[in-house]
């Protein structure tokens, strides 16, 4: 689930921040009075369709609710339907816009932001948007009602009042100087949504947000059509200004990849992000594609690599020991699928943090010696050495080596090869399940699982469609999984959600490996305290120092740039791309209908 990212009530003292934006480190590109991003283009004509398919494999929706934890919400509802006090951009990592709110400001102490909301705000059934509907939101966000991992992304706010009727107040539990980012970025909707039902119970009913469209219909199932409020309440705002120009956005479903791509060759649907190398090079190909109907196009990207890769359930006994996680990590051989399946496309993902300033390099300098020598007792020696890159086979190494080296690992752990088998020293079986719900994942594991066997490990493969995948990760029902970390250009609170102790035993909670580490708790504490960036760069780096020797994930790979394939003859693409963004969501939100799209 993507996370969502202040008159005037003094504190006892003038207010340290009062303004039209707020930024974590204090860097606003745009002033007061600003009209509008320079990557849109204000005078962008409205009309017209724009249809994509979801970037995950999804091939149905059942509920309405993108909040709550059971079922699957359709693509689109959350960027499409709810408004936030605050809104970020796609050129700025730390910074964010009024929205539902006209001015923030924030303490002097940074443990109070009071934001003022904008009296033209309307929900989607034309009521004004108060500051008690604020508090109602966060009240049912924390709550046992929704998604946990609210809890954990919002356990910094202490509480939330209405001061005024249009004017709300935050308290947090510290001067983190990303909590005001958080609090103006909590998904805002009517409590008249539900008509008063339990919300883990608002299921089918239609969501009341203050957004620039719709749902076309109640209809739960596969494709899903949004409709522009041609009277939305904020499209001249500075922030929407030139943004949203469809007046349909629809979100197609398929039951394969097969299917999927058959149907952007068919006219189906508009535009495509590719995932998978293969395709790429092979199947881009035809009568579409010579005639210009389809276009291919590799897309820029400034924003730092996603990790990839396959983790391990901790849980488990067999994965406690971490010579036993880097020994399974050195059965993947990159070079040979980059060379042989991916046509060289990708680059291995190094770290936690890959191609970004939050990668740890080298041995650590003094900055982060000094988080982490109070750390030590804690710490791997490891830690406070050169950073371990991800195995390779390139010369002088190979798969051989890195399987010898990975038997002598597992011998140290106590698993030793006899009677067929690798076994500990109660004779029990070394075998590993991989679930996966990627019919074209099984073709990459299976180079791995022939290492393991060289070792005596038996690897299964078990295959399950999305909802049960989902399912059984949120019940930390797995050995061996995958796990795709979008990358954020300022980590901030999920940080929590993915390694914080307090989240392993949370259910439903994104830290599936089930990592529980008072280091990495203190690290995370430092990274969410952090007032400059370079304080929260010392702080990242050695928090992927500590996450990078204990070996949780097998690291896999990822691309610099977006494949992408897309129809053009309907669409206008505005001349500027901003450095943070993702293709499908950059193209619904700023794209404009050509002559032919009407």
């Amino acid at each position: 689930m993507r996370l969502w990212l202040l008159p005037a009530l003094l504190v006892a003292a003038l207010p340290a921040w009062g303004a039209h934006a707020y930024a974590q480190f204090g860097d606003i590109k745009y002033p007061a009075g600003f009209t509008h991003f320079d990557y849109v283009n204000p005078d962008a004509p409205k009309g017209g369709e724009i249809r994509l398919v979801p970037p995950i494999a999804v091939t149905q929706f059942d509920k309405f609710n993108p909040f709550t934890l059971k079922g699957t919400a359709p693509a689109g509802l959350t960027d499409l339907v709810f408004e936030s006090l605050l809104i970020g951009n796609l050129e700025e990592p730390s910074t964010a816009y009024g929205l539902l709110a006209e001015d923030v400001e924030v303490a002097p102490d940074h443990r109070s932001a009071v934001f003022r909301l904008r009296p033209e705000a309307r929900f989607s059934d034309g009521q004004p948007v108060l500051a008690e509907d604020v508090v109602y939101s966060w009240r049912t966000l924390i709550s046992k009602q929704a998604s946990p991992q609210f809890r954990t992304l919002l356990a910094g706010i202490r509480s939330v009042k209405a001061v005024g009727e249009r004017t709300v107040r935050f308290d947090f539990d510290s001067d983190s100087r990303e909590l005001p980012l958080l609090a103006g970025g909590i998904p805002v909707f009517s409590p008249r949504w539900g008509k008063g039902k339990p919300f883990d119970q608002v299921i089918t009913e239609l969501p009341i947000g203050s957004g620039p469209y719709q749902p076309s219909s109640a209809r739960l199932g596969r494709d899903i059509t949004y409709v522009r409020d041609k009277n939305y309440w904020g499209r001249d705002l500075p922030v929407r200004r030139g943004q949203y120009n469809f007046d349909r956005i629809t979100y197609k479903l398929y039951l394969d990849d097969t299917a999927r791509f058959e149907g952007l060759k068919a006219g189906e649907y508009d535009l495509k992000r590719e995932f998978i190398s293969r395709n790429w090079a092979r199947q881009y190909t035809g009568r579409a594609f010579d005639s210009g109907e389809v276009k291919k196009q590799v897309f820029p990207s400034g924003a730092p690599g996603d990790y990839q890769g396959y983790i391990f359930n901790l849980r488990n006994p067999k994965f406690q020991d971490v010579r036993v996680r880097q020994a399974l990590g050195l059965t993947m051989d990159f070079e040979w699928l980059n060379r042989q399946l991916f046509y060289g496309i990708y680059t291995r993902v190094q770290g936690w943090f890959p191609n970004s300033d939050f990668q740890a390099k080298g041995a650590p300098g003094p900055d982060e010696l000094a988080l982490l020598e109070p750390l030590r007792d804690k710490l791997r020696p490891e830690v406070f050495g050169p950073v371990p890159a991800s195995p390779s086979t390139a010369p002088p190494s190979s798969l051989r080596e890195n399987l010898r080296k990975a038997r002598a690992l597992l011998a140290e752990a106590g698993w030793t090869y006899r009677d067929g088998a690798l076994r500990n020293a109660k004779g029990e079986a070394f075998t590993v399940e991989f679930l996966n719900a990627q019919p074209s994942g099984v073709r990459l594991v299976l180079p791995m699982q022939a290492a393991m066997a060289k070792l005596g490990i038996q690897m299964t493969v078990r295959n399950v469609d999305g909802a049960l995948y989902q399912q059984r990760m949120d019940d930390f029902d797995f050995e061996l999984g995958s796990i795709r970390i979008p990358a954020r250009t300022t980590p901030g609170s999920e940080l929590l959600e993915y390694f914080g102790s307090e989240a392993a035993g949370t259910h439903g909670s994104a830290n599936y490996w089930g990592l529980k580490d008072p280091a990495v708790d203190a690290l995370i504490r430092h990274a969410l305290a952090a007032t400059t960036r370079e304080q929260l760069g010392t702080a990242m780096r050695a928090l992927d120092r500590i996450l990078t020797t204990g070996y949780y994930g097998i690291p896999q790979w990822y691309s610099s740039s977006f494949l992408v394939g897309y129809r053009p003859a309907g669409f206008v693409l505005p001349p500027v791309i901003p450095p943070y963004y993702e293709p499908d969501t950059w193209a619904a939100a700023t794209w404009w209908p050509s002559a032919r799209n009407k």
